[in-house]
């Protein structure tokens, strides 16, 4: 399984990719864990990355892809991963593509996309804030990340549609229901 998880903020990404990589065997790579990974463990890419996350600034894309290319490339996701927040836009798609051709790597096999609902999603994200005492995600906050989403990531749904990959499951119920969703969708 080569997949990509889409959908905005507080569609269930991070909690279904996780249940994938429990139920095949495979990585499932965050962008957000990878960089944080690579600065752990004091790569050379880490160490160029580790300024801009503790100033708190968004890490380059050409860093972005060297972490994403750099964790592609061992052993564990040679035989299948799950994507989670890369790519975030249709230029990253390319680059994932070119990358993963110069890593002797099979494409891309498809690409998920969670669809719930705006105000389902600012439910979840305020639901999620009151738990984790996230006093930042107020709903004007989630909306604007909602707004970014449509903007930058929507693109992606028709990027992977032309290319026959995208597959689009309702992402509201129980999560074992929408589990069983994404699992047939992402051909598992």
């Amino acid at each position: 399984m080569r997949t990509v998880l889409l959908g905005a903020p507080g569609s269930g990404k991070g909690t279904q990719g996780k249940k994938l990589s429990e139920r095949f065997g495979i990585p499932k790579l965050s962008t957000g864990d990878a960089l944080r990974a690579a600065v752990a463990g004091g790569t050379e890419l880490g160490k160029q990355a580790a300024p801009f996350m503790n100033a708190g600034k968004l890490v380059p894309d050409q860093l972005v892809y060297g972490i994403v290319e750099e964790r592609l490339g061992q052993a564990d996701a040679r035989k299948g991963y799950i994507l989670d927040g890369f790519p975030r836009n249709v230029a990253q798609a390319q680059v994932l593509d070119a990358m993963l051709a110069r890593l002797q790597q099979p494409a891309l096999e498809s690409a998920v996309h969670l669809h719930v609902d705006d105000e389902e999603i600012i439910r979840r994200l305020l639901e999620r804030a009151v738990q984790e005492g996230r006093h930042d995600d107020k709903p004007d906050v989630i909306r604007h990340r909602i707004e970014v989403y449509n903007a930058e990531t929507h693109p992606l749904l028709a990027f992977y549609q032309a290319q026959g990959k995208l597959k689009t499951v309702q992402g509201t119920g129980t999560i074992d229901d929408i589990f069983q969703r994404v699992v047939a969708a992402a051909g598992g």
